[in-house]
Formats: structure tokens, sequence, C-alpha cells
């Protein structure tokens, strides 16, 4: 694989409090890659978690590519959309009805048009214009309160918030590549110009993929949806100074960036300045996980009455998800505190809450169990 010229062990810059929740796991997790070679820089979030080949929720800077920094949904990202649907006329049952057409994906002709001479084409139509599972959903949300000067928009105005990556593409170029991804590829190998080049793929597959959800959801709603801003928190990043790693850290889109609160939580809008530089131009994408998927099972009883309170929240909205594992496995207490998140990024100078939204409908599936 050849020697790095980088040998020292990389400093690790922590922009969170002692107050914030952070596992002992993704701590080490952290300190552990910036001991991998070539590695120059680290950076870690209050959403910080452990992750299964490293930290979610940090920034890195290497003089090589670490696939597994990545992971494998390439250009996972969220957007964030103004509509210009007065809130007296979202009836949120009829409403969480009509985006059950979510499900069904775009049309093989809108599809491959969408996808037509872009760099994504080559990854095909397959899953275009739908979610996926895990942590994805499209939420409608109403503006709760503005702190700061905000792009347009008033309390009471609706947005919508995609959240969505590359699907099933992604994982399967993370999967495809040999082992010696573990040590990381040299920027001037045949393996690291081969997963480049699929990288950009995927990661303009998912930044269309967003905003045909945004559509699809907009016209059952029969309203038209403005992008705000799309912030991608999974992928990779050439600069003059190496190459930049963000898992779950966003990289700010005209300034602004979303932060994801849980459904049953509020999630806000950040301005983003140029913070210093040992952040790696990164900042929080959401409230990160506080309890893993498998611990969960253990904290919410399988039975009817709470799986049914947990589709109704504290702000009267709606969660469509009749796959039980996952209403279970992101419940709004499987979360942190986003707000806390905020106050740390704050603090640190990394982002300025401008605005806090409250789901009215966040919508992940309509399907029964896996």
């Amino acid at each position: 694989m050849g020697n790095s010229p980088i040998a020292a062990r990389a400093r690790v810059c922590e922009f969170y409090s002692d107050g914030a929740w952070i596992e002992g796991r993704a701590v080490d997790q952290l300190n552990e890659v910036a001991g991998w070679p070539g590695m120059s820089a680290v950076a870690g979030f209050p959403d910080l978690h452990p992750g299964r080949y490293g930290p979610v929720g940090g920034a890195f800077l290497a003089d090589r590519i670490y696939p597994q920094l990545i992971g494998p949904d390439i250009g996972c990202g969220m957007a964030l959309y103004r509509l210009d649907l007065p809130r007296r006329k979202l009836k949120l049952d009829k409403a969480a009805r009509r985006l059950e057409v979510l499900e069904h994906g775009a049309g093989t002709e809108v599809a491959r048009a969408a996808l037509a001479g872009t760099l994504a084409e080559r990854l095909g139509p397959h899953g275009l214009g739908t979610l996926g599972g895990g942590n994805h959903f499209c939420e409608v949300q109403v503006v709760h309160e503005v702190r700061d000067t905000a792009p347009g928009l008033a309390p009471g105005d609706l947005c919508l918030m995609v959240h969505t990556g590359s699907r099933g593409h992604g994982a399967g170029i993370f999967t495809g590549l040999e082992d010696s991804w573990k040590a990381g590829f040299p920027p001037d190998s045949a393996a690291a110009e081969s997963y480049v080049t699929l990288h950009g793929a995927a990661q303009a597959w998912a930044r269309i993929n967003r905003p045909l959800l945004a559509q699809a959801a907009a016209e059952p709603l029969r309203c038209q949806a403005e992008l705000i801003c799309d912030a991608p928190h999974n992928h990779l990043e050439a600069r003059p100074d190496g190459w930049l790693h963000r898992k779950g850290a966003a990289a700010p889109d005209r300034g602004l960036a979303p932060l994801a609160g849980s459904r049953d939580s509020l999630s806000y809008l950040m301005a983003v300045p140029e913070g210093p530089a040992e952040a790696l131009g990164s900042v929080s994408h959401g409230a990160g996980r506080r309890y893993d998927r498998a611990a969960m099972h253990g904290r919410i009883r399988r039975v009817k009455s709470e799986l049914e309170a947990m589709r109704q929240t504290r702000f009267g909205g709606r969660v469509v998800c009749a796959d039980r594992d996952l209403l279970i496995e992101e419940a709004g207490s499987a979360y942190k505190d986003a707000g806390a998140v905020l106050g740390d990024l704050e603090a640190f100078g990394l982002a300025r809450g401008m605005l806090s939204l409250a789901p009215l409908i966040t919508f992940k599936t309509c399907k029964g169990g896996r």
C-alpha cells in the first residue's frame, strides 16, 4: 500500500462540552482513527456516536482515502425545502395518507430522465425516488420559532425535510471493495481512482434523489417545494491538503445546514460561518443516537398501546411507519437532545440557530415488518 509521509498521530479536536451525551466507545473510535496511517486532523462533533467502522459525527483529513470512513450510504444528506402551503390547509390525517405515494418511487421514464447526462447515470434508475430504511425520513415541519434572520420564513410556515442517500448503490460500491480498503488507498493508486469515480456517481445519485422525493411529496399536498439548502454528510472531498472524509458531519450549503432532531423533537436550520480551521469545514447533521438499535428493543415494549402511541408526537403530529421494528428503533428516545447539540455548536462558534422546526408528519414507510 505504500508508506504515508504522515507518521505522527493526528490531533483530535472535540467540539462538544463536558455535559454532552457522548458514549465512551465513540470517543475511543475517534482516537483510534487519529492513529491511522496518513491521518492529519480529526474533528468530533456533539452528535458523535459509535459506528461500525469508525465514529459517526466526525470529519477526518488524511493523505489517503479510507472508504470505511464514508461507509455504505455514500452521498447521504439532508435537504430542507420551503412549502407554499398555508398551515391551515394542511389536514394531518389526510396528508399522511397522501404521502404514502413516497413508497412507490419514481417511474422508470422519470428516473432515467433525471439521471440522463449526469455522473449518476452509470448507476441506473433502480430505487430512485425512494427513502430507504434506517434513519431516513421525509418530514413535513412547521416553523416553530424564528431566532435570527431566516430565509423568508416566519412562524407557522411549512417546510419539508428530506433525509436520504444513494440507497443500495452506495452499499454495493462499498461491499464490492477488496479488503485492502482497511489500510486506506494511496491517492495515486488504481483502487483510489476507481473508488473516487464510483463515489462521485453515488453522491450525484443521492443529490438527484432528494429533490425527486421533495417533488413527490409536494404534488399530493398540492403545493410547490423550494430548496433552502442541501447539506450532504457522508462523503469524500478532495482538498489541497488531503482527502476530507465526512461521516455524519454536514458540509454547509450556501452557509446553511439543517440539524435534524428526532420525530418527536424540534429540528433546526443553522447558519454556518467559516469557523475554526480545526472543524474541517463541517458541522453536526443531527441529534445523534443516544441508544443503538438493539438497545431500543429492550427499552420499549412491543405492545399495541405503546406502538400506537409512538405514531403520535407531543406536537400533535403523525408518524407513518408500518414497520414495528423500525418504529421502535427510531423512537424519539433513541436520540440525543438536538437543542443541546445546537448549544454546543454555538458555544464553539461553529453554527448559529436561525429557526426551529416542529414535526407534523414524519414519513418512514407504509409497508409492514421486515
